[in-house]
């Protein structure tokens, strides 16, 4: 069976840039005729002229605050703030969310959100059964690999999150070829099928994402019997990149126009320079996003990928741009925290976060000031609950008196990621 999902990934540099190129001016002109946002956001751009990638750096940046703020101020008349290109019904079957709140059309195209690729490449084919562990309330993750497992013609076991001995009694019984989810998450699995005694030889293959992937977990997954692969999404875009074989970066999907931009100006930099991703979709349906910043910084690698795939690589993320944190596959901003202390009684609102990455897991404490340190635990336990409730993940809570954190009227210097 081939290594390659099709043809498009072993094109030639140019044919692939020439298509590209070729399709660039009909999806302006799509999302201007489609997306009322784009119609207003493109409306002295010709979308004729944009056949270039000189062309297109010069049309302006769409930010995600733009999103959110289109979206609250219009939410009367249009839930997605005009970047929808279709509304309720046949072809909008589902609709997600992220934090802010962000709503996300899905459309009916065959594998929406383009995850097959990433799915074949980390050793997925046709007939075999996937154990998904991704969330399918509210975030797109789990509906976004289901649909792409289901192109690849395989079948899916919806796991979801949580119920770990359940979960590895469904793995143990149903014998899938292999999981998708956090990293994080697989291996608390495995280690509850080492506790419970029950050996799991069928899941020999990961594909991960939502988090930190670091070669100390990759090899701790293989020395299971587990080759573990990663891919780089966003409930926004669908897939951007993929890990291969090779493991040398992450290769770029079909179907977007990537730019490494520089921060604040949405220039394009020199190959190889660290910058912001910068991403243009091709598809008509959903929302379509034309140079859509990321916030996520990362660089061009030079070189076709060894594994034969010859779209262009990026590296790792390197970090981010703004004050969004993710934590546990979860995007968590800043002032979700905010809410979050204000409903607990006895916490203050000032708190500092330290963020580490510990036998493969992520740890997010979370310190806060009150006045009540005779109950201190009782608060701790408290704002764990809401936590959970409110932002989706548990974390470690840390009372501390009044006074003792330091003041900073950033939010961004109050949030530690010791991870990278």
């Amino acid at each position: 069976m081939s290594k390659f999902y099709d043809a498009l990934e072993t094109r030639p540099h140019a044919e692939r840039e020439a298509a590209l190129l070729a399709a660039l001016p009909r999806q302006i002109q799509h999302a201007r005729t489609a997306s009322p946002a784009f119609a207003s956001i493109l409306a002295d751009i010709d979308p004729a002229t944009i056949t270039s990638r000189a062309a297109l750096a010069g049309l302006p940046v769409t930010r995600k605050y733009e999103l959110l703020q289109r979206q609250q101020e219009q939410r009367a008349q249009s839930a997605f703030g005009g970047f929808a290109t279709h509304g309720f019904g046949p072809q909008m079957p589902r609709v997600f969310a992220s934090p802010g709140t962000i709503y996300e059309p899905e459309g009916t195209r065959r594998d929406y959100w383009r995850m097959a690729r990433a799915i074949h490449a980390a050793g997925f084919r046709t007939g075999e059964l996937i154990h998904n562990c991704f969330s399918y309330h509210f975030v797109p993750a789990g509906s976004m690999m289901e649909t792409g497992a289901h192109a690849l013609g395989c079948t899916v076991f919806a796991g979801g999150t949580g119920q770990t001995e359940q979960q590895v009694q469904a793995m143990a019984e149903l014998q899938p070829a292999g999981y998708i989810g956090t990293p994080s998450f697989l291996k608390i699995i495995l280690e509850k099928a080492h506790e419970m005694g029950v050996a799991l030889p069928s899941v020999s293959k990961a594909l991960v994402s939502g988090e930190a992937f670091p070669p100390s977990l990759r090899d701790w997954l293989a020395e299971r019997g587990v080759a573990g692969y990663q891919c780089y999404a966003t409930a926004d875009l669908g897939l951007v990149a993929y890990e291969t074989s090779a493991r040398e970066g992450l290769v770029l999907g079909e179907d977007i126009l990537v730019e490494i931009v520089r921060p604040g100006t949405g220039d394009p930099v020199a190959e190889g320079e660290v910058g912001e991703l910068v991403v243009t979709t091709l598809r008509k349906q959903g929302a379509p996003l034309i140079r859509y910043r990321t916030h996520d910084f990362t660089r061009l690698l030079k070189g076709d990928c060894p594994c034969g795939r010859s779209y262009p690589r990026i590296d790792t993320l390197i970090g981010r741009t703004d004050d969004m944190i993710k934590v546990k596959g979860v995007n968590i901003c800043p002032g979700q925290i905010d809410e979050v202390l204000k409903d607990v009684e006895g916490a203050s609102s000032e708190y500092q976060v330290m963020i580490d990455h510990l036998n493969g897991r992520d740890i997010m404490t979370l310190f806060f000031e009150t006045d009540s340190m005779a109950d201190a635990k009782a608060i701790e336990l408290n704002l764990q609950n809401h936590f959970k409730a409110k932002v989706g993940i548990t974390i470690v809570p840390h009372a501390v008196a009044i006074g003792e954190l330091p003041r900073s009227e950033k939010k961004s210097t109050r949030i530690f990621d010791n991870r990278y």
